[in-house]
């Protein structure tokens, strides 16, 4: 059986890490190679990190603190923000990263998915899509969750998978920062249309909504999470240790 993965998700802004709630008032963590160390040391099955400000900034991010912190890490590293061309695919991967996620750069250009796929595989390629409820229809939201961008997101994420996306990260702007628990509705309807791996984001309060995911939507492939690991909330080895107890695989 496959292992479901537990992933911490560092959003970064100007240099540092942060966190808000609905994507909004964002305020300062930490250091993103300090933390990046320590989940590397903790158990993290891999690492999201995404520089949060760099689309609707309209700028590309940076490769610093990329390089750095993808040197103390030797977990899988998914990267996004500003990605735009294969270019950035390109320079983003020499910096370390395993994976590259994608949003607003597909949604502007849909055939990046295509290119960077055929260039460096579909393992490479991630589609990060920010999605929101309105009126009654789940929609994809671009540039940090600021811009609707009137696209339906079951059929977009869909259209990503065809065109060569290979792993989708669905990010539930309604629960993101919330810690209600996951967008299990939203989660169920993304597997249901495809076959890659999806990891659920956006709503984690506590371990019970880790076990509530894997148990009610067993296609889920990981759950990812921020301020709760971020804050000493949650501890991936307590974390763990629950979701093996409840028959739940986990790399331990």
């Amino acid at each position: 059986m496959i292992t479901k993965r537990i992933i911490p998700c560092l959003d970064v802004r100007n240099g540092r890490v942060v966190k808000g709630v609905n994507f909004e008032g964002l305020n300062d963590v930490s250091s993103p190679v300090e933390l990046a160390d320590f989940y590397s040391k903790c158990g993290a099955d891999e690492l999201v990190f995404y520089d949060i400000t760099a689309s609707s900034d309209g700028r590309k991010l940076f490769t610093d603190i990329l390089t750095e912190t993808a040197s103390k890490v030797f977990i899988p590293l998914t990267v996004g923000g500003g990605i735009n061309t294969v270019e950035d695919f390109d320079r983003v991967l020499k910096c370390g990263a395993d994976k590259v996620s994608v949003n607003s750069g597909a949604i502007r250009n849909p055939g990046l998915i295509e290119q960077a796929a055929k260039l460096y595989g579909d393992q490479c390629v991630v589609i990060s899509a920010d999605v929101k409820r309105v009126d009654g229809v789940f929609r994809v939201f671009a540039k940090g969750g600021r811009e609707n961008t009137g696209l339906e997101a079951v059929e977009w994420i869909k259209r990503c998978v065809g065109n060569g996306a290979g792993e989708v990260v669905l990010n539930s702007i309604d629960t993101d920062g919330v810690k209600k628990g996951f967008d299990l509705e939203m989660l169920q309807k993304v597997c249901d249309a495809v076959s890659v791996p999806v990891i659920a984001s956006g709503g984690a309060g506590c371990i019970d909504d880790f076990v509530t995911l894997f148990k009610t939507v067993p296609k889920v492939d990981a759950g990812l999470a921020a301020s709760i690991f971020h804050f000493g909330e949650v501890s991936i080895k307590d974390l763990k240790q629950r979701l093996k107890a409840e028959n739940i695989p986990v790399r331990t």
